[in-house]
């Protein structure tokens, strides 16, 4: 549909509104209550059963009748809740993923694996995006449990606070009760006594492993880039950056640790108050993601600094657009860690029983790094 000066025009048949009920102006007026299914079926002088029958073309309706529904929703501008409707028709069955966003490539990818393997196990998969909302992602659970989804898999690190573990284990126990799995992936379990799986990736050991490929190469002062507190997914890997340090010698420094979000913009506005508070202190980047070192590069470059001339820099996860800059990185099995969580959730076992599943890295060494001689 598309707004015209009166109303609205869905393809080549415009449908003027009546004075009052214009989308327009019902939109520049400030925020209206939603139409509701109740209105449509007040406004058709129908029942609520004959919309949804009409609405949903799977039931006999007299044609007179669906020509007057549909007329109560042109002007009404009653817009069904679609998701509502495929959740109904979709469990049970379903494999649900909840993810913080489908515009980042760490999480599109894993999202990816879950369709893929849910498609083979003849399953219908919805998404969920919480906008990283811990309440929006709670509020998921309780839904895909009400509509008896078969699995619910939920992706991405977590400040993992008493609050949310306390909630977290009551909704697990809960779709456990109603037929249904909850799969952590990408995170740390829930403890003892929780029915969740856990498939996730080894993270301390892939960040301690990059770390220790700067370090060979001769860097000390190594600035790393992505500290989250109290987020699941940070602590690991900076984790292993510090392991790497000790087992070379080399005393963490906190003023090289920086705080920053996962994401391009984030790595690149850091990197660039860094550059204007003082002196570089440091000769290599680890960025916590490749988003982040995207914006890293992008912030020396401006600053006239050549990578990996002046400033060696590595990132984490191998994705777009990693292999484009030609970023050393550490590379995660995205598609892979979907692909488990969904066979462990159709498995049959017992969550009570199954350790966590940890997937391996490696480090994909392009052109990012370069050896630190005796000139610099």
């Amino acid at each position: 549909m598309i707004p015209t000066a009166r109303g609205w025009k869905s393809g080549s048949d415009a449908s003027p509104t009546t004075a009052g009920t214009d989308p327009w102006e019902n939109a520049l007026s400030g925020p209206a209550r939603r139409v509701t299914i109740r209105d449509v079926a007040a406004h058709a002088g129908v029942s609520v059963a004959t919309v949804s029958r009409a609405l949903a073309g799977d039931y006999p309706v007299h044609p007179s009748t669906r020509r007057k529904v549909l007329r109560a929703v042109r002007e009404l501008d009653y817009v069904p809740n679609a998701q509502a409707r495929a959740l109904s028709v979709a469990s049970p069955g379903a494999v649900a993923i909840v993810i913080h966003s489908v515009d980042s490539p760490y999480y599109a990818l894993i999202a990816q694996g879950v369709e893929e393997q849910a498609a083979a196990e003849g399953r219908l998969s919805l998404i969920c995006t919480t906008g990283s909302d811990p309440e929006r992602e709670l509020a998921f659970v309780q839904t895909m449990r009400e509509q008896r989804a078969e699995a619910v898999i939920l992706v991405g690190g977590v400040v993992l606070d008493d609050d949310y573990r306390e909630r977290m284990s009551r909704y697990a126990h809960g779709l456990a009760a109603s037929g249904s799995r909850l799969v952590l992936c990408g995170r740390p379990p829930l403890g003892d006594g929780v029915p969740a799986f856990t498939v996730d990736f080894d993270n301390t050991g892939g960040a301690r492993a990059i770390t220790a490929h700067l370090l060979s190469a001769g860097h000390r002062r190594i600035l790393y880039l992505g500290i989250r507190p109290g987020n699941s997914t940070s602590n690991t890997r900076v984790a292993g950056y510090r392991a790497a340090l000790a087992d070379h010698g080399v005393t963490a420094a906190p003023a090289l640790e920086m705080c920053c979000h996962f994401d391009r913009r984030s790595g690149y506005v850091t990197m660039k108050r860094r550059l204007t508070e003082g002196p570089r202190d440091f000769t290599a980047v680890f960025a916590a993601t490749d988003l982040i070192a995207a914006g890293a590069v992008k912030a020396l470059r401006e600053h006239g600094l050549r990578v990996p001339d002046d400033v060696s820099i590595v990132g984490y996860d191998d994705v777009p657009p990693a292999e484009d800059i030609g970023l050393t990185t550490v590379h995660l099995p995205h598609t892979e860690l979907g692909r488990a969580a969904v066979r462990l959730a159709l498995s049959g076992k017992d969550p009570l029983a199954e350790p966590p599943i940890t997937l391996g890295t490696h480090t994909v060494v392009r052109c990012s790094v370069k050896p630190l001689g005796s000139g610099r």
